[in-house]
Formats: structure tokens, sequence, C-alpha cells
């Protein structure tokens, strides 16, 4: 009888993640297949630098201390465990977990997905054609084609549904994107039709929502005090219905918590336009998701929506942008703010340099927020310098002027442990598009009995599943009836909770109302325009926000925010976690009936 239902847990949002996770989601109950990610834009270059030190590395070596612990266990339980830990040496970590398990006498199959790694290939495929412009600029591609220290295109689930069709249990890949990795253990189960844009879509939107570990199970909300603990926080699960229905939970006993709310803050992180949620396997519309609370930590997600594959796959690439360097003072005692002003102007004076770019601010006195938030005095904190140009001996005079402030400045001064500012390499990102006609994924399969096999796939236009044109859901109107009445003074949080992450130097905000009542009251309020007042000099480009009305939020887009974003940025947050806070903060007149209790 075919499979109705089949769980899916992860157990790794980033490299660096929670090492224990990985074993408490196979002692925490059933699961049929676990997902990992490791990999964030930039984490290739890192992993290629490590390469060149060492041939053998060039993946997430963390995965293989899990296995070390955790391989016996998954083999007898049955678990398919499926990461994309294998960064731009698949083949090199699948070769060490078939050693790893015949080390243990273990027997299985590993898959391996690679392909997606085109660096070698860049001048070939710009001569025939393909131009490789910034998504995000519209900058050209030529200036910086022999910087560039990686290039992977970012695949879909297809190539990691052939391994599982080829019965491994442990599949590594490369590049594939975190909801491919998600969605391709139910084409497998299921048997879905890939060119069923909304089984698709299903698999994508559940994909996104746990491909972050625990930021969907109680991890970063804003209603933290709701979570009644965070010791062993349990990771989010899937549990994939055949018709594309699913629901999202964690094992019972276990931190953290699963509600509406955990669930819709990750729904809108690091999102675009809601309406087209874009990935190698079908086009999400967010705008479309409906969910329901269906009992404790389990939430049911439905009537999702989905669009044809894109005709071009992105492209992430990595190049060399000059040198940065970041240090800082420890700064204590009255006055602090005033003292901080005294030692950044000797700092600067002392240099001379020109920098292409810097950045001064004091860790602890609101500085990483609007200045209309700022305004405590702090008795401690740290003053943080920062600089970035292309002549690595500007960088290199930064680092050896900070420490000689100590002794030549105010009072209250101490260096901190880290010792003299050293200069690093920045590594920029450079986001294109590549026909998918010129993908080819490969996949091998090794067995511990050393049986192995070889298959390539191709990426076609899919023209002929293509349906007509979506017509998007007319935005909501207000209701009127909730903006009248006795007005209240009250800061943001108590109307809404957001969440804020990045993408390059944008950061996206997705602020969602706590009642229907209150979205009426934010459509009306809260517009791109009050937000980029609200930022000021924070945001450097335009503001932009789009309503997801089915979620009762709104998704606005802060160009410019993140200071070139990345590597390149050297603010304290270049990736924009704190900024959905500072929102929060705002304070906003609303009508008194909105409040609980009127």
């Amino acid at each position: 009888m075919p499979r109705q239902k089949i769980r899916v847990g992860n157990a790794s949002g980033y490299w660096g993640d929670d090492l224990s996770a990985l074993k408490r989601q196979l002692t925490g109950g059933k699961l049929d297949y676990i997902t990992m990610d490791f990999l964030a834009e930039i984490t290739m270059s890192i992993l290629k630098r490590q390469q060149k030190v060492n041939p053998d590395l060039g993946y997430a070596v963390d995965f293989l201390h899990q296995l070390e612990d955790c391989l016996p266990l998954i083999v007898k339980k049955g678990v398919k465990v499926i990461a994309n830990a294998g960064g731009i040496n698949p083949i090199g970590l699948g070769r060490r977990i078939v050693a790893m398990a015949r080390r243990m006498g273990l027997e299985l199959k590993v898959g391996i997905v690679y392909g997606d790694d085109i660096s070698d290939q860049l001048y070939e495929l710009s001569a025939a054609g393909e131009r490789f412009t910034n998504m995000e600029t519209g900058e050209d591609f030529f200036p910086i084609r022999n910087r560039i220290s990686a290039a992977n295109i970012y695949l879909g689930a297809e190539p990691v549904v052939k391994a599982l069709d080829a019965g491994c249990q442990i599949v590594v890949t490369g590049r594939v994107t975190d909801t491919g990795i998600t969605l391709a253990p139910m084409i497998h189960a299921f048997g879905w039709d890939m060119a069923d844009w909304d089984k698709m879509a299903a698999g994508i939107v559940a994909g996104h929502i746990i491909e972050c570990g625990a930021q969907a199970s109680g991890g970063n909300i804003t209603d933290w005090h709701e979570v009644a603990s965070f010791a062993d926080i349990g990771y989010p699960i899937i549990e994939m219905q055949r018709d594309g229905t699913f629901f999202v939970t964690k094992h019972r006993r276990t931190g953290g918590m699963v509600d509406e709310k955990t669930v819709k803050e990750q729904l809108v992180y690091e999102m675009g336009d809601p309406s087209e949620y874009i990935s190698p396997d079908g086009v999400a519309y967010f705008d479309s998701v409906e969910l329901e609370q269906a009992g404790p930590d389990r939430v049911r997600v439905f009537g999702i929506e989905g669009g044809p594959a894109p005709d071009h796959l992105k492209v992430s690439m990595a190049y060399e942008d000059g040198w940065k360097a970041e240090g800082e003072v420890l700064v204590c005692g009255p006055d602090i703010t005033r003292k901080a002003d005294v030692i950044a102007d000797i700092f600067w004076h002392k240099l001379k340099h020109r920098y292409e770019k810097r950045h001064t601010g004091l860790i602890g006195s609101g500085t990483i927020w609007p200045a209309g938030l700022q305004g405590c005095e702090p008795t401690e904190g740290l003053l943080r310098f920062g600089v970035a140009d292309h002549d690595l001996d500007k960088i290199r005079d930064f680092g050896k002027n900070l420490a000689t402030l100590i002794l030549s400045g105010p009072a209250g001064m101490a260096v901190t442990t880290r010792g003299r500012p050293k200069p690093q390499q920045v590594i920029a990102y450079w986001p294109a598009l590549l026909h998918r006609s010129r993908v080819v994924a490969k996949v091998l399969t090794i067995a511990t009995g050393g049986e192995e096999e070889f298959t390539e796939i191709n990426f076609p236009v899919r023209v002929q599943a293509r349906p007509p044109d979506r017509q998007r859901p007319a935005p909501r109107e207000p209701d009127p009836r909730g903006l009248r009445g006795r007005k209240r003074k009250v800061l943001l949080r108590e109307i809404c909770y957001a969440r804020s992450g990045d993408k390059g130097d944008t950061c996206n905000i997705g602020v969602l109302a706590r009642s229907p009542q209150i979205y009426d009251w934010l459509l009306v309020n809260l517009t791109a325009e009050v937000v980029a007042e609200f930022f000021g000099a924070k945001i450097g480009g335009r503001v932009i926000r789009y309503q997801l009305d089915n979620l009762h939020g709104l998704n606005f887009l802060l160009e410019r925010a993140l200071g070139g974003g990345g590597t390149r940025s050297l603010l304290i947050d270049p990736q924009g976690k704190t900024l959905s806070q500072a929102l929060l903060q705002m304070p906003v007149t609303v009508p008194a009936l909105l409040l609980a209790g009127g």
C-alpha cells in the first residue's frame, strides 16, 4: 500500500549549529528522514580556502563528528539522513562516511550529489553567452571574473531523489538548496510528479520552515518569554501527507515550542516578494499558505499553491574584494559616550589614512539601532572600529595603531582579549543566473561492499507543464471600524511580532499582526515611508512593502541596510538579525480597542 505520511526532521540550520541535535532527533521519537543544512552563501569560499591548505578537506567536518556518534543508531533505526555538508568536496566526505561505516562493521549505501561547482567553467560559459550579471545590483560580471574564488549552482531536489531511489541511507551534497533536501524525500516516498507545482510548492514551504533548525520551534521568537524552556530545544519536524498538507511539530519532552507564531515568524524569515518564492524545483506562492493550530506543539499547514520551475538557476559566487580589519577597546566609567567620541577622534586623527569604508560604534549604548531609540547612558561598552580597503598596508596600519590608544586617552580604557587586529581578506558575494539547460548534476552511490554507480542528470525546461499565469489574490481592504475610537500610545511590539534576516545588502523584516483587526491598522499606518523614516540613516536605499493577507503580515525590504552585507560589512550585525527588534520598539498611537482589555 502506498505511503500516506512521512516524518522529516531537521537537525542543523547552519554550519556551527548544535552538535547534539542529530542524536536528539534520532532518540526522541520516530522519524523517516533527517535533513541537515550547513551552507550559507559565503561558506563555499571558506571551504575553498581550507581545501587549498589540505586538499582532502572542503566539507563540513562537524557532520563527520556527529556520525561518529550517531551512525550505528541511524542504521539500526533505518532513518535516512540528507545533508548538504559536502560543500566543495562531497565525494571526499562521502568516501570518508563509507570508510567509517566499514570500520564500524555497518552495511549501508552512501549517495553523493555534485556537479554544482562551476568555478572552472566560467570562461567557457561566458563564451557560450552566459552573462552572470549581478542579480541584485545589475553590475557587469567581466571586471571581477578573474577574482572568483567559488561559483556554485543551487541544485534542486532531483539528484537527491535519484540517490534515494538508488537505496542510499546517507546522502551528502554540495550546493543543493535548503528546500531541495527536504522536498526530495517527499518526491521519493510519494512518487510526486515534479511538474505538479502545488505539490512542489508544499515541499518547498515545508523545507523553508525547517531549514533554519530551531528557529521554527521557539528559537529567536519575539515572544521568547512564552517558551517554558530553551534547554534541549526540540528541532522541527514535518509530517507530510501524500496530498501536500502537512503538520509542523517537534518531539515530545523537548524544549522550545511550536505554534502559529513560531511558524509564521520562520515563514517570513529572509523573504523577498512573498508571491514568488523561487527555487530550482518550482515557485511557491507564500501568499497562499494557510495555518491553524492543531494541538499542543502542532500546526497544520495547507492550501499551498505553486508555479513552474524557472528557466534559470541561481549561481552563488564569491570573489576577493580587498581587505578589512576590526578591533575594539573597553571603555567604562561615567560619561562613557563623551569618552567614546574623544577616543574615536584621537584614533582617526592618528591614522590619517582615508579608507574606502570605516565604521565606529559603541556597543552597549544602542548604536546598532536607529537614532530615535538611542539615549541610554551605560557604564561600560566596547568601542568598536572597523576599516575596509584594497590597500593592505593601510589595513595593517589600522591594527598597529589601535593598541596605542590605551595609555594616551581618557581614563577607563582597557585592551580586550583579542589583541592586535589582523587583516582579513574580504570575500564578497555575487549572485547570478545560469540557464538550466547548461546544468548537469552528478550522482555517485557507494556501498560499503564496494559497489559504485554513477548517473548524470540534466535540467530541461519543463515548458509543456506551464499553467496559465496566476491571478494574484486581490489585496485586503482595511475595515475602517477597527481604526476609530479612543487612542493609546504603545510600542509596536504590543500589537505585532516580527523577524528579520539578510539577503546580501538587503534586510527583510516580516511584521505579523496579533489579530486581524490590528492587521487592518497596519495596512493603513505601517507604510514603507514610515519604516524608512524610523530607520533614517541606517538605510541607504529604498524600503519596499509587500502584503501577506493570509498571514496578517507585512514584509519590508530595506535596501543597502547592512553595510554591504556578509563579510563586506563592518557592522556588528551584518545579517540584520536585530532590526526586527528595533522596529518593534517604535512608538505608535493605536485605537484602544485593538489592545487586549481595551
